[in-house]
């Protein structure tokens, strides 16, 4: 239970109290919970839409505000990730130099305009499912964002620091563990999606291979993971699924 409760603690806004100290351990296990975390807030994203959108808004618009909400409930933390990592990756240099890039503080223009884009698709692709009816996709699209983050932090994908929140969680997940949470996440996409269920097992599968490969780029640029790097790959798996759902 304690990394359930570090789970929530660390990405959402609800005010648990994990463990009293935090070393790999915790870490791990809070990462392991992450899905769960991505389930609740995917579910929240999906009835605020119902909401906004039965109340007659325009649906791009709910699909924006549900967006807004999603951040709020997450303190802002993966689209501050989003615009640092697209900030690094934006500039030249060896990885020291782009992670400083990253830890300035400021939003560069790489960044700026990764937030609209990215955030701005999420808003249009969720406010089309809801005309087409799709909430759960939604869902389904909010946790993918976080079974990502669980393929981030698998074995071999190292810490770009000795220090810091990727330092905790880095090589913490297992392959095993990784794949176990892809079996209720293809189940609930296939079940969304119904006749075609086909479907909603292809997006899962494509968008977490795309998040794979955004993060071993990092890797490579940024000498391994950090937090932001995992913000990242959360939003842009986000948006991702959303978008596939539609296609």
């Amino acid at each position: 239970m304690s990394g359930l409760l570090l789970a929530f603690s660390w990405l959402t806004v609800l005010p648990l109290r994990g463990p009293d100290s935090v070393d790999r351990a915790a870490g791990g296990r809070a990462i392991r919970y992450a899905p769960v975390t991505g389930a609740a807030l995917g579910v929240l994203a999906a009835g605020l839409l119902w909401l906004l959108v039965s109340a007659g808004l325009n649906p791009a618009l709910g699909g924006l505000l549900t967006v807004g909400a999603l951040a709020l409930a997450t303190r802002g933390m993966h689209i501050d990730g989003l615009s640092d990592t697209v900030d690094g990756l934006g500039c030249y240099g060896p990885p020291e130099r782009a992670k400083a890039v990253m830890h300035s503080g400021g939003a560069g223009p790489f960044g700026v305009c990764a937030l609209l884009i990215c955030l701005g698709t999420q808003a249009l692709a969720f406010g089309s499912l809801a005309v087409a009816g799709q909430f759960g996709a939604v869902a389904v699209a909010v946790a993918t964002g976080r079974v990502a983050v669980v393929f981030a932090c698998r074995r071999g994908v190292p810490a770009s620091a000795n220090e810091g929140f990727g330092a905790l969680v880095a090589e913490t997940q297992s392959w095993w563990t990784a794949f176990a949470w892809m079996v209720p996440l293809l189940a609930a996409a296939a079940w969304w999606c119904g006749p075609d269920w086909w479907h909603g097992i292809i997006v899962v599968a494509v968008t977490l291979a795309l998040s794979a490969l955004l993060v071993a780029h990092c890797v490579r640029r940024f000498a391994g993971v950090n937090g932001d790097v995992l913000g990242a790959a959360i939003e842009i798996t986000v948006a991702a699924s959303a978008v596939g759902f539609l296609l």
